[in-house]
């Protein structure tokens, strides 16, 4: 089943790592951070950038914060909502699916690619404090 992109249809959790700036602006309004929307999408943060979040540094979480005009408890929140679901992708909870975009003809190659994907990915999580 191929997902269009509309508020009914949150992005997939576990599928983050691909989703689209417009996935993460969905993913915003779920978890109650809707009014950053429009400026994550300004500054372009898709889903490869908020995995690689984890590896900021100081000085560069403060340069986010003060780009996207956040207060500290968003950023905390944001912080937590993305822990979740990492964790969600080292339990498993989720199964691999083809992205909305990708034609069904690569459907089987994808899950595959995808899966092994993701166990280099719970690897780096493991190693996480």
């Amino acid at each position: 089943m191929i997902r269009e992109m509309s508020k009914e249809h949150p992005p997939e959790p576990l599928d983050f790592f691909i989703w689209t700036v417009e996935d993460v602006g969905l993913w915003l309004e779920e978890i109650n951070l809707g009014s950053y929307r429009q400026t994550f999408k300004e500054n372009g943060v898709n889903g490869e950038y908020l995995e690689g979040m984890s590896m900021f540094t100081t000085e560069q979480i403060l340069r986010f914060i003060r780009r996207c005009h956040m207060k500290w408890g968003d950023f905390i929140t944001l912080c937590k909502e993305l822990r979740r679901i990492k964790v969600a992708c080292l339990k498993g909870e989720q199964k691999v699916r083809r992205p909305w975009w990708a034609p069904s003809c690569l459907s089987v190659v994808f899950v595959k690619v995808a899966k092994r994907n993701r166990q280099s990915r719970v690897v780096s999580l493991k190693l996480e404090p």
